[in-house]
């Protein structure tokens, strides 16, 4: 098997998996120990996994998101009971901010059905699916594109949004620790910075894995969000902390979401 070939089914398997070892993938691929070291360092290179003791993994860590490309394919049925719960709190006629993600990309997908609206968002996913869109008027922000959060990024983009708001703003986190919420990238947390603070209405989506986690910088308090999105209920001590902290908690039907 060539090498590019193999590290390509390196990355299928971590994304079914999420994590593998190294000697199970020397072993599967029949090639050294050291072979796979080095397919491991490249694809750590270009930001697809990150190495761990032993083995390598696509899970998120303080200092590490992984590529959109992969993350846009877990999770589904999460996403889309998510989305069809954020879209409750849609009208039409509404201006609606989404950042980056996988998880805003399923929303985005969704808003047709809310139509007309006016949509401003840096997620690439969201500009392709609603680009042609009749009823969406769609304000894409410009900047920095990163292909690993499939986003536009950067100054461009925060001056962009200085100068707009919205109805309602939704923002996705890949960590949330006691009752403060993270994010892995500083670039990606001044923009999602920017879109809560210019929407008069506040939504945070969160799968529910990714409570008890923080990451390298914090994105803000779970206060300033109206509305906190998960698939799952938490564990009991969140769900006593955020009631006890005025949160409202919305638990989306995954069992709805796959009528």
């Amino acid at each position: 098997m060539k090498r590019d070939d193999r590290q390509q089914a390196i990355m299928d398997v971590l994304v079914a998996e999420g994590e593998v070892e190294l000697d199970a993938l020397s072993e599967r691929f029949a090639v050294s120990r050291m072979t796979i070291h080095r397919d491991l360092d490249d694809l750590e290179a270009a930001g697809l996994l990150r190495k761990i003791r032993g083995g390598a993994t696509i899970r998120s860590g303080t200092q590490f998101e992984s590529d959109f490309r992969f993350r846009a394919r877990q999770d589904s049925a999460a996403k889309a009971a998510m989305a069809q719960a954020a879209l409750r709190l849609i009208e039409p006629g509404m201006s609606v901010m989404i950042n980056d993600g996988s998880m805003a990309a399923t929303l985005g997908q969704m808003l047709v059905a809310k139509r007309p609206l006016t949509v401003i968002t840096n997620n690439a996913a969201v500009i392709d699916a609603l680009r042609d869109e009749v009823g969406i008027r769609l304000i894409a922000l410009g900047g920095v594109y990163f292909a690993k959060f499939n986003a536009y990024l950067g100054k461009i983009t925060e001056d962009a949004l200085a100068q707009l708001r919205a109805d309602i703003s939704f923002i996705s986190s890949p960590a949330v620790s006691g009752l403060e919420v993270f994010h892995m990238d500083d670039d990606v947390v001044r923009a999602k910075r920017a879109m809560i603070d210019q929407g008069a209405i506040c939504v945070l989506l969160v799968n529910h894995t990714r409570f008890g986690r923080a990451a390298l910088h914090r994105l803000g308090h779970l206060s300033e969000f109206d509305h906190i999105i998960t698939d799952t209920s938490p564990r009991p001590e969140n769900v006593t902390a955020f009631h006890k902290a005025g949160l409202t908690l919305t638990i989306a039907d995954t069992e709805e979401a796959d009528a």
